[in-house]
């Protein structure tokens, strides 16, 4: 599975946005410059684990969530990954999922 560093990018952005930082700030705290940040956020700078880690820790979100969209260890963590899917999905396959949804949990 490669990477997608644009994906990567928006989620480092949007913690980023959730602390409440700018740019200015974060890239400080790493001694990069804003516009090598600029690129990591945008997607068009490959990030290496060790400064994918440094930023992590800053933000204070997983390395988990960061690659794969998910904080397993939220007790809601799929509630924002479900949220995403269908808020890019047509109103149809809305309401199939929801039924597909709803069949599951009955079985239950």
């Amino acid at each position: 599975m490669a990477l997608d560093f644009a994906v990567i990018g928006h989620r480092l952005k949007r913690a980023r946005l959730d602390k409440k930082m700018t740019q200015e700030n974060l890239a400080e705290q790493l001694e990069v410059s804003v516009a090598f940040l600029s690129r990591i956020e945008r997607g068009l700078s490959h990030i290496n684990l060790k400064r994918l880690s440094q930023i992590c820790n800053i933000l204070g979100v997983s390395e988990g969530y960061i690659l794969n969209g998910t904080a397993s260890t939220s007790e809601h963590y799929l509630i924002s990954e479900f949220n995403e899917i269908l808020s890019n999905c047509p109103a149809d396959k809305q309401k199939l999922i929801y039924k597909i949804a709803k069949t599951i949990i009955q079985e239950d």
